[in-house]
């Protein structure tokens, strides 16, 4: 429940926010999201957690802020193109999205160059936010990610040898495994890195290449779908290692894809459900399988903490001006999400500490916490 003294505060400030404009207009804040294409499983996630964050926050308001959505179709220049329209066409004051960090860097040029905040709940490559002022995000960096993954595979599973796919089309993949290699060659380890494409559906001779290797785990630093086929395709072809992966695992379409092949799965994340144990976490959770009859997964919260940030910052800058709206998200400092305790940084990067989770009969399980003070 909100307490009875911030709702009226909150109530004071959307007058005065009114006072200023129109009569009749609303206050509209954008949403970019893949809602069509490879990755709309994963953007429907974040709609349902930014949804019910919007219900609990607008139910005080009479419907004085609304959502606009864009469908980006999972592809850069619709990112880039719907961001334009967000922006021109709508007036949004700020805009949460994207998922995928190329998509998420195609529209924060935009952002920048028109001056409105964007919001990323899940893109993790550093040069999301690199050198801009108007783009923030709610998630931890690849960096951290990658050197979570590597600490993860050397010191929980004692491996030494690690053969990495990469998605030479995502940036996302690209930093994910760099980063990973950095850490794990810190420890003598050894890779051999493989290659994809997004959308390829045969990975037979990079498997084979991993298994001559004697790889000790396969890290498939991508996005669900091909994550799911490659680890079919790994244990068919009698791969018994481990495999790894990164948030871009996240989603159920990975069980209903990968079935059986994809038990034993670890991969790092920005939350769970049974990690989490502060009150507002706690809520979150009842609320969201209140609504939606299951769980939410990792995508849900970070759209839920995307969309309470964006709120916070709104009623913090008591403006609509969205360069004091992005002012007031940067100063966003120790923040009780749903995902955890936030602090957003200078650069626009949200300090916290990293799950690892691990698919456990059907399910997505907490296996342990990276602190994100461990990874100095």
């Amino acid at each position: 429940m909100v307490k009875k003294g911030v709702l009226r505060k909150n109530v004071l400030i959307l007058i005065i926010l009114f006072t200023s404009l129109n009569a009749f207009a609303v206050i509209k804040i954008g949403v970019l999201l893949p809602l069509t294409g490879a990755l709309s499983a994963a953007g429907d996630l974040v709609k349902k957690g930014i949804e019910l964050a919007y219900l609990e926050k607008n139910s005080a308001f009479r419907d004085s802020i609304q959502l606009v959505y864009m469908d980006t179709r999972s592809e850069k220049t619709e990112a880039a193109n719907g961001m334009a329209r967000l922006i021109d066409k709508e007036k949004v004051i700020a805009v949460i999205g994207e998922i995928m960090s190329g998509n998420s860097m195609a529209a924060g040029e935009i952002a920048e160059n028109k001056k409105v905040p964007l919001v990323c709940p899940a893109s993790t490559n550093p040069l999301v936010t690199q050198g801009k002022k108007y783009v923030s995000r709610i998630c931890f960096i690849d960096p951290v990610q990658g050197t979570a993954l590597a600490e993860f595979a050397v010191k929980s599973l004692n491996t030494k040898k690690v053969a990495i796919f990469t998605d030479v089309e995502q940036d996302y993949s690209v930093g994910l495994s760099n980063f990973f290699i950095e850490r794990f060659k810190r420890y003598k380890g050894q890779v051999l890195q493989l290659q994809y494409k997004t959308g390829d559906t045969e990975f037979s001779a990079q498997i084979a290449q991993a298994i001559a290797f004697n790889s000790q785990a396969l890290l498939v630093a991508g996005y669900y779908n091909e994550i799911a086929l490659i680890a079919q395709q790994a244990r068919a072809l009698g791969y018994k290692g481990y495999i790894l992966a990164g948030d871009g695992a996240n989603t159920q379409d990975l069980l209903r894809i990968g079935g059986e092949a994809v038990e034993g799965i670890y991969f790092s994340d920005h939350y769970h459900h049974d990690s989490a144990n502060s009150s507002i976490s706690k809520k979150f959770v009842e609320s969201y399988v209140k609504k939606y009859g299951e769980a939410p997964s990792t995508l849900s919260a970070l759209g839920y903490d995307a969309y309470m940030i964006v709120f916070n910052a709104l009623m913090n800058a008591k403006s609509t001006n969205p360069e004091l709206i992005a002012k007031a998200i940067r100063n966003t400092k120790n923040f009780n999400g749903a995902t955890g305790v936030i602090t957003i940084d200078k650069d626009g990067n949200a300090l916290k500490d990293i799950v690892v989770l691990v698919v456990k009969n059907k399910n997505m399980e907490f296996f342990k916490k990276v602190p994100i003070s461990a990874l100095k």
